[in-house]
C-alpha cells in the first residue's frame, strides 16, 4: 500500500527534541498535537494521517482541474471525508499532478501542509512525506520546525492561543474554536501528561487490529483490555501491564507482518 511504511510511534527523545526546538513545555506541545490529530499521526493501516485541501490543489494547479474534478479542485475549502477516505481524494489528485497533490495535503501528527515542506526542514515535499511515513519523530520534528520558522513558538510559549491559532490554523480559526480547544487541552495537560510508553503500546495495538481506545497515553480500561486481548491471542499469561517486554513483543509482531 502506497504511503504505508515503518510507522514507528513517537519516542521520548523525539518529543523532547521538538519541545526543545520550540522552547516550550510538554503541555503546550501536547495541546497542539491533541487538537490537530487527537494526538496520533497514523491511521490504523499505518499510513500518515492526512487531510486533502481542494482549495490548495486548485491554487497549485491554476484551477485547470476544477471542471473535470470538482471534488478535489475548487476555489473554496471543503469536501472532506476524513480518515482513510482522504487518501482516495489524494490518489485522484496524484493522477493529475503528483507534486501539487502532495503539497495540497496536511500530513502527520502536526498536520503540516505539504507546501510548507521547506519551512518544516525538508528539501522537498516528497522528502517530507517519506520521512513522515517512517516515524512520528519525523512528523513532530517537522511540525516543530514549521512552528519555529513561522515564529509561532513565541505565542505558544506565551499561551496566546488566538495568535497561535491564527498562524497555525488560519484566519478562520474561530469557526471551529481552535483557540478555545487549545486552551482547554493545555489546562488538561497541566494536570496530567501522556505516558509515552503507554501511547506507544496503544499505537502498536491499533496497528495489530486491537482497539485500545483513544491514543492518549493513558492506561485506561480499553487499553488494559486491549493488552489482555493481545496476550490471550499470543498464548501469554494474563496481564494488563504495559512494560518494556510488552512493547518489544508488539513491535516484533508488527515487524513480522511487514
Amino acid at each position: 500500500m502506497e504511503f504505508a511504511g515503518k510507522a514507528v510511534p513517537l519516542s521520548r527523545d523525539g518529543f523532547d527534541q521538538a519541545a526543545e526546538t520550540l522552547s516550550v513545555g510538554a503541555p503546550e506541545l501536547w495541546s497542539v498535537l491533541s487538537v490537530e490529530t487527537a494526538g496520533c499521526g497514523y491511521l490504523p493501516d499505518r499510513r500518515p494521517r492526512i487531510l486533502f485541501e481542494r482549495h490548495i490543489f486548485h491554487k497549485e494547479t491554476g484551477g485547470k482541474f476544477d471542471a473535470s474534478h470538482p471534488s478535489i479542485s475548487r476555489p473554496v475549502s471543503g469536501g472532506y471525508v476524513g480518515g482513510a477516505g482522504e487518501y482516495d481524494r489524494l490518489a485522484e489528485a496524484i493522477a493529475l499532478d503528483r507534486v501539487a497533490a502532495l503539497e495540497s495535503a496536511s500530513w502527520g501528527i502536526g498536520q503540516v501542509m505539504g507546501f510548507n515542506a521547506s519551512s518544516a526542514g525538508f528539501e522537498s515535499v516528497d522528502g517530507m512525506v517519506t520521512a513522515m511515513i517512517d516515524d512520528e519523530d519525523a512528523q513532530i520534528a517537522g511540525a516543530a520546525e514549521f512552528m519555529r520558522a513561522e515564529g509561532l513558538h513565541t505565542s505558544l510559549r506565551a499561551h496566546d492561543w488566538a495568535a497561535f491559532a491564527a498562524g497555525y490554523n488560519g484566519a478562520d480559526f474561530k469557526k471551529n474554536q481552535y483557540d478555545k480547544r487549545l486552551e482547554a487541552a493545555f489546562n488538561g495537560f497541566t494536570a496530567a501528561l501522556p505516558d509515552i510508553d503507554v501511547r506507544r503500546a496503544q499505537v502498536l495495538l491499533m496497528f495489530l487490529g486491537i482497539d485500545p481506545g483513544r491514543i492518549d497515553g493513558i492506561a485506561g480500561k480499553r487499553t488494559r483490555s486491549a493488552v489482555a486481548q493481545f496476550r490471550e491471542q499470543d498464548g501469554l499469561p494474563p496481564s494488563e501491564d504495559v512494560n518494556a517486554a510488552l512493547l518489544d513483543m508488539l513491535a516484533d509482531h508488527i515487524q513480522a507482518g511487514v
